[in-house]
């Protein structure tokens, strides 16, 4: 039996009827459409599915779409601007801190999450924030300085 749920996603409001055993991921890839939150591992080990749920980084595979009613979600399609991409996305193809491009959005979006509450963060502070996306391809340093290089006065 489906659930009808209401939930914001990067501003807009949507209604949907939902199986009680959806994940958001899937919601938001399958049902939204919403093709760049990444789904990886789907035990919540790699972070590719990285979203921000109510002001706070999740793994998206973790949360049933149905517990996610009522909530303000943000995916990578929400951090567009009118000029087009975001400073960080900027920042991180600057760095070359995209290669494959999987982990991206989850760490892009981790890594705003941490910019907007600390403004000029540590490397440490950094590292810690996206401990929990893996990347398989740059090797990390890249997008420590992608982030480390972002003008925090352009973080919308």
């Amino acid at each position: 039996m489906k659930t009808m749920i209401n939930l914001t996603v990067n501003g807009t409001k949507h209604e949907a009827a939902v199986e009680p055993n959806r994940t958001l991921v899937d919601f938001l890839r399958y049902d939204l459409e919403l093709t760049g939150t990444k789904k990886g591992c789907d035990m919540g080990e790699c972070g590719s599915c990285t979203v921000i749920l109510n002001g706070k980084p999740v793994n998206s595979c973790l949360v049933l779409a149905v517990q996610a009613n009522g909530s303000e979600i943000m995916t990578i399609e929400g951090l567009k601007t009118a000029e087009g991409l975001h400073p960080l996305q900027k920042a991180f193809v600057e760095k070359g801190a995209i290669q494959c491009g999987f982990c991206s959005p989850g760490m892009i979006l981790a890594a705003n999450n941490l910019l907007q509450k600390t403004p000029t963060p540590t490397e440490e502070e950094i590292r810690t924030a996206l401990s929990g996306n893996l990347c398989r391809c740059t090797g990390y340093q890249k997008i420590i300085e992608a982030v480390m290089s972002v003008d925090k006065q352009d973080i919308p």
